[in-house]
C-alpha cells in the first residue's frame, strides 16, 4: 500500500546506506532493429541533501488544482479534419477519483507567485499566455479561442523575422501548432498546473516522492512556445527546482507516447539534467520533426539527452526494455532526484494508439521505476481515455508503492 508502511519495510529503509543498491545491468536496447550499446555500470550515488538520503515511498502526497476545470480546449484539427478536442476536464476527473480510490486524496498547493515560472519561461511568453485570451476577445468577429492560423517559416527567421503586438501575429509567434487553443480559464488553469509540478518537487526535494495532477500538460511547451496541448513545462519546472533546492544532478525520464520536444529544447545545453523521452517514431508521430536518436543535446549537455523513438504499435515487452535501458542510463548520471512526466498516451486502448502499452505493463513500470528510490516529483502528461485512465493510474502507482 501507499498509504502505509510496515515495520519491516521501515526497518529495511532505516538500515540501508545511501548508494548501497547496486546497478541494473543492460546488454543494449534495440530500437526498430538496431542496438544501441549499453551504459557502464553506475558507481555509487551521492546524496543531494541529508533529508533526501534515505528515500521514503510510504506516503505519497498528491496534488491537484480545480482551477484545471476552467481550462476547457475545443478546437482540434487532425488530418485536415476539425474534432472535439482530447484534452478535456474529464480526464483530470478520471484521474483524481483514482486517486481518492488508493486513499490519496490530493492536496490543493498553495499559490504560486508568476515569477516562479521565469526560472524556465521567457517573460515576453508569460505575458502572452496571460493577456491573450483578452486580446483575442478584441477581435472583430473572433472564434471563442485563440488559434494561430500563421507561424514565422525558417525562411522568414533567417531574414530577421519578429513578431509584431497584433495578438494574431503573437499567436502564431508564441504556438508551434493548432492544438493548444487558450480560452478564458487557460492562464489560471495553467497557474494551477505549474503549482502542483512545484509542489511535487518541493516533496522530492524533501527526500520523498509525489504525484501532481497537472492538466494542462506541459512536456511539448519551450521556454517561448506553446504546443501540443501545453503552454508550461511543469516537468521543467520542478527539475529546475529541484536544481535549486540543492540537487546537483537531476533526471527527467518521460515515458509520454510522444516526444518530450519541449523538455529536451529547454535542457538541451545544461549538463546537469539528464533528459530521456521513449516515444512513438516521430517519423509517423506527434511532433514529426524531433525525437530522433542522434539529438543528444550540445555544449554542455552534449550526451546529456537521450532518445528512444519506437516503432508504430509497439507493445509491452520493447517499451520496457527501454525503460530498463533509461534506468541504467539514469544511475551513471548519478542522479539526486527524479522528474516523471507520466502519459497514459502509449495505452493500447488510447484514440491514436501509436503505442500498444497494456495495463500489466504500466503497472510493471511503476515497479521498475519506483525501484529506484529516488525522491521523484510526477508530473501527469497526456492519455485521453477517461474510461482507462483512472485505472492505469491505479495500477502505476500500487506497483511503484509496493516498490519501496
Amino acid at each position: 500500500m501507499l498509504s502505509t508502511c510496515s515495520s519491516s519495510t521501515a526497518a529495511r529503509m532505516a538500515r540501508r546506506a545511501p548508494g548501497s543498491r547496486g546497478c541494473v545491468k543492460l546488454q543494449s536496447f534495440r530500437d526498430n532493429g538496431k542496438t544501441l550499446a549499453s551504459p557502464a555500470r553506475a558507481s555509487k550515488r551521492g546524496g543531494f541533501a541529508d533529508r533526501a538520503k534515505l528515500v521514503s515511498l510510504c506516503r505519497m502526497e498528491t496534488f491537484a488544482h480545480p482551477d484545471h476545470a476552467g481550462h476547457q480546449p475545443a478546437f482540434f484539427l487532425i488530418r485536415g479534419r476539425t474534432r472535439a478536442n482530447f484534452e478535456i476536464p474529464a480526464r483530470a476527473a478520471a484521474l483524481e477519483a483514482a486517486l481518492h480510490r488508493l486513499g490519496l486524496a490530493p492536496s490543493t498547493p498553495d499559490a504560486m507567485p508568476v515569477a516562479a515560472l521565469h526560472t524556465i519561461h521567457s517573460a515576453d511568453y508569460l505575458s502572452f499566455l496571460a493577456e491573450a485570451a483578452r486580446d483575442w476577445a478584441q477581435l472583430a468577429d473572433a472564434g471563442p479561442e485563440v488559434v494561430a492560423n500563421m507561424h514565422p517559416s525558417p525562411e522568414m527567421l533567417a531574414q530577421g523575422a519578429a513578431s509584431s503586438d497584433s495578438i494574431v501575429a503573437r499567436a502564431g509567434w508564441y504556438m508551434a501548432d493548432a492544438a493548444c487553443p487558450i480560452g478564458p480559464g487557460t492562464w489560471q488553469a495553467i497557474q494551477g498546473a505549474a503549482a502542483c509540478a512545484l509542489a511535487a518537487a518541493r516533496e522530492a526535494a524533501a527526500g520523498r516522492s509525489a504525484y501532481a495532477l497537472c492538466r494542462p500538460p506541459g512536456h511539448h511547451a519551450y521556454a517561448a512556445r506553446a504546443g501540443g496541448h501545453c503552454y508550461v513545462n511543469n516537468a521543467a519546472l520542478a527539475a529546475q527546482a529541484l536544481i535549486d533546492a540543492g540537487a546537483k544532478r537531476v533526471a527527467v525520464l518521460d515515458i509520454d507516447s510522444h516526444h518530450g520536444n519541449g523538455t529536451q529544447g529547454i535542457f538541451w545545453e545544461r549538463g546537469d539534467v539528464l533528459t530521456i523521452s521513449i516515444h512513438g517514431d516521430p517519423d509517423r508521430y506527434y511532433p514529426w520533426f524531433v525525437g530522433r536518436t542522434r539529438e543528444r543535446g550540445a555544449g554542455a549537455g552534449d550526451g546529456r539527452n537521450m532518445n528512444m523513438p519506437l516503432a508504430i504499435g509497439t507493445g509491452d515487452e520493447a517499451w520496457l526494455d527501454a525503460i530498463r535501458y533509461a534506468l541504467a542510463a539514469i544511475r551513471d548520471h548519478k542522479t539526486d532526484a527524479l522528474v516523471l512526466p507520466l502519459g497514459f498516451d502509449a495505452s493500447e486502448h488510447e484514440p491514436l494508439a501509436a503505442l500498444k502499452v497494456t495495463a500489466a505493463g504500466f503497472a510493471r513500470a511503476g515497479a521498475m521505476i519506483g525501484g529506484l528510490k529516488l525522491p521523484t516529483a510526477i508530473t501527469q502528461e497526456g492519455g485521453y481515455n477517461v474510461n482507462v485512465i483512472g485505472d492505469l493510474l491505479e495500477g502505476f502507482l500500487k506497483a511503484w508503492g509496493d516498490a519501496a
